[in-house]
């Protein structure tokens, strides 16, 4: 087991706003054993002196996709799974390589990925997986092309979603998803902008469906996340029970509300449709995707913004597709324009870990958490630049303990 000292660094905890300075970190094996201001003594085999860097937990991104490698959905929902899988080692490896030491996928990935990861077969983020997202015949994961007549049904089942329908059918995809490892469930409550079938304003899913799906993820002690856009579809998915909504954009003050009393949290992903807007037609985007971004896009700040105002719990996600996953540090610059450095770094560490069931373990910096560690140069709690503008202000990576870039001289 390797014990690595850090000292005199500054540490932030990644629940706190105060940071503390000329700290001692002790790094044993994958775990932290020790963070205070008195050297712990002992053998080490490596003592790093950070000269005050700071020491931040790793990363957390609540809305990935490892299997989004393209942003073509329907040529996407027919590809062979193996072939998928190697565009996802390398956008996993991507992901890790900016400092995000653990995802949530929230649709697509599976045990066969998120195996591979555990056992360090490719290199990785820890993985969080649901499985494929459910949808509802003709709603957000229904990618056919309108004009497919019923009985052309082979994408039905594609690599992201599902198309399930029915209380009980429901209840049985989700025991399956749930034998098959998943830590959580999704599911489509509103329209969407990358499917072709569904307005945004379409609320999808019956209210019965919907308590059937967090009833069965419940036994499991599992929860279900919610792709959900409209302020309507996001009060039924909280009253449903539903633990997680994604996305979020068209919430208002009074759902906002319901939210908070509800104790579910919002997963904003603001990056996601920016990079649509500078790069979508260069990335050949379908035009229907096009044709509904701005009415997400434009919205998606001021929703952080009330969310924010009711005391709603905010997570931090991405959700980029094929190339555009280069861009995932930059959720970092659009939510920082509408709430402080400490807000969003918060989101991306310790309440990413509430929402993961991690509290104490991931996205933070404490004893007995994993060995989940950035060290940067600067001060992100007061410049969140420091983590997009330049990637090597981020000096160093530590997953569970090893390095994923060591820290230069």
């Amino acid at each position: 087991m390797t014990n690595i000292l850090f000292q005199n660094s500054t540490v932030f905890d990644g629940h706190n706003a105060d940071i503390k300075a000329d700290q001692f970190v002790w790094v044993s094996g994958s775990k932290i054993c020790y963070v205070g201001n008195n050297n712990p003594g002992g053998k080490f085999d490596q003592i790093i002196d950070l000269k005050g860097k700071i020491i931040m937990p790793g990363l957390i991104d609540a809305h990935f996709h490892a299997y989004a490698s393209t942003v073509d959905f329907p040529a996407l929902e027919t590809l062979p799974k193996s072939y998928i899988a190697h565009h996802a080692a390398r956008l996993l490896a991507g992901a890790l390589d900016r400092g995000f030491t653990t995802v949530r996928d929230v649709g697509g990935a599976d045990y066969g990925l998120w195996r591979a990861s555990e056992e360090g077969l490719i290199k990785s983020p820890r993985i969080f997986y649901c499985g494929r997202a459910f949808s509802q015949t003709g709603g957000h994961a229904d990618v056919r092309p309108i004009h497919m007549e019923p009985c052309s049904c082979s994408n039905l089942n594609g690599n992201l979603g599902v198309v399930v329908d029915g209380v009980d059918n429901l209840r049985k995809a989700v025991r399956e998803s749930l034998r098959q490892g998943a830590h959580h469930i999704k599911v489509m409550v509103s329209g969407g902008i990358a499917s072709p079938s569904d307005p945004i304003w379409m609320m999808q899913y019956s209210m019965e469906e919907l308590e059937a799906a967090v009833d069965e993820a419940s036994r499991k002690r599992a929860y279900v996340a919610a792709h959900a856009y409209t302020a309507e579809t996001i009060e039924r998915a909280v009253m449903a029970g539903i633990r997680t909504i994604e996305h979020g954009n068209l919430i208002n003050t009074r759902v906002a509300e319901i939210v908070a009393k509800q104790e579910a949290y919002v997963v904003p992903t603001l990056i996601t449709y920016d990079a649509f807007a500078r790069f979508g037609k260069e990335a050949k985007t379908p035009q229907h995707l096009l044709d509904k971004l701005d009415d997400v896009r434009l919205k998606g700040q001021e929703a952080v913004e009330i969310c924010a105002k009711a005391n709603v719990k905010l997570g931090f996600g991405t959700d980029l597709l094929g190339e555009m996953h280069s861009l995932q540090l930059e959720e970092f610059r659009l939510r920082g324009e509408v709430q402080s450095p400490f807000e969003v770094l918060k989101s991306a560490a310790s309440i990413n870990a509430e929402i993961v069931g991690r509290t104490g373990e991931l996205g933070c910096i404490q004893k007995n958490a994993y060995a989940d560690i950035l060290i940067i140069d600067g001060n992100p709690l007061e410049d969140l630049s420091l983590l997009y503008a330049n990637k090597s202000k981020i000096n160093a990576i530590m997953k569970n303990g090893k390095w994923v870039r060591r820290l230069s001289n």
